[in-house]
């Protein structure tokens, strides 16, 4: 029988997902511990499966020669890739497909949410409340607020239609301007330095590149509003966490929302230590709705390429 490794976690709450495999008579294999698989663990796990439906877990060139010669596909269970070596996927002739659109509302939800947790203290007044008080933090509005957003892919399109619903100004930097979300959601694009320093609230929706990693640093906060918050759906990478931590303690910036991290689970304790930042566990694609869209995309890929089709959404290099 076929055997598909599912290292993704959150596959196993779509029984959508699942039964796309098993109809198509694949035996599926799911993770058998409840956090990110190490290299060594997978190397034992890949060894005799078909396919591996990954998740956050780092999948080395060892990892995939372990797999071999049965792997003929690792299909990604979000959009972001840069966990898997994909050149040494292709050195073995082995494709990599992701879910591209699937996650984009659930991920510019939160982005939103984060927006309104930081704005209005919403988690230090549900603490309050919990150990029986009942004082209140005077927060801010999003109406009327300039939202900048960095990377205007498909999700930082979907937080500007929502922050457009909100009244907000919306200002973005991308290299690739979009007319439609000029002319329908009024978006105004600015070089990346006027971004930052215009945006009350800054939201970061750019992928981890050479380029962009470490692009919220030292010196990019102290161009920042004292008053602005800094939210971060995308690529723990882009931000320097020291710096950030630095720039919150002291007042650089007002506040942050952040759902991704350098190192997860997080590893900078410091941050659990300042009131003025709301975490999230890169919960962004965690709602049932993005968690079956992804599950079956990538259940699907598996299937077409253990079949002898290609692939739909393969990533290139």
């Amino acid at each position: 029988m076929t055997k598909v490794l599912v290292t993704a976690r959150s596959f196993a709450k779509s029984p959508e997902a699942r039964a796309v495999l098993e109809q198509a008579g694949c035996e599926v294999i799911f993770n058998p511990y409840d956090r990110p698989l190490t290299e060594d663990e997978l190397v034992e796990l890949i060894k005799g499966m078909d396919a591996l439906v990954a998740g956050m877990d780092a999948v080395t060139a060892k990892v995939i020669a372990a797999g071999l010669p049965t792997l003929k596909i690792i299909a990604k269970h979000g959009v972001g890739y840069n966990t898997i070596d994909v050149a040494a996927a292709a050195a073995y002739g082995i494709p990599v497909t992701i879910t591209p659109g699937a996650n984009n509302i659930s991920v510019a939800e939160l982005a939103i949410g984060l927006m309104l947790a930081v704005a209005r203290h919403i988690p230090q007044m549900d603490g309050i409340v919990r150990r029986g008080g009942w004082s209140r933090m005077t927060g801010s509005e999003l109406y009327g607020k300039v939202l900048g957003i960095i990377g205007m892919g498909s999700i930082g399109c979907e937080v500007a239609k929502r922050a457009h619903a909100f009244g907000m100004k919306i200002i973005a930097y991308d290299i690739r301007p979009r007319q439609d979300m000029i002319e329908n959601y009024g978006v105004t694009y600015l070089p990346m330095a006027d971004c930052l320093a215009q945006a009350d609230f800054l939201s970061l929706h750019a992928p981890a590149l050479p380029e962009t990693i470490g692009m919220i640093n030292k010196d990019t906060l102290k161009t920042m509003k004292r008053t602005a918050f800094l939210i971060n759906t995308a690529r723990g990478d882009l931000i320097v966490e020291e710096d950030l931590y630095d720039a919150l303690k002291n007042g650089v910036i007002a506040g942050a929302g952040l759902d991704t991290f350098v190192h997860e689970p997080i590893r900078d304790a410091r941050l659990f230590t300042l009131d003025n930042v709301v975490l999230t566990p890169h919960a962004g694609a965690t709602t049932h709705e993005a968690v079956t869209r992804m599950g079956v995309m990538a259940a699907e890929e598996v299937v077409r390429v253990l079949s002898g089709q290609p692939p739909q959404n393969p990533v290139k290099i």
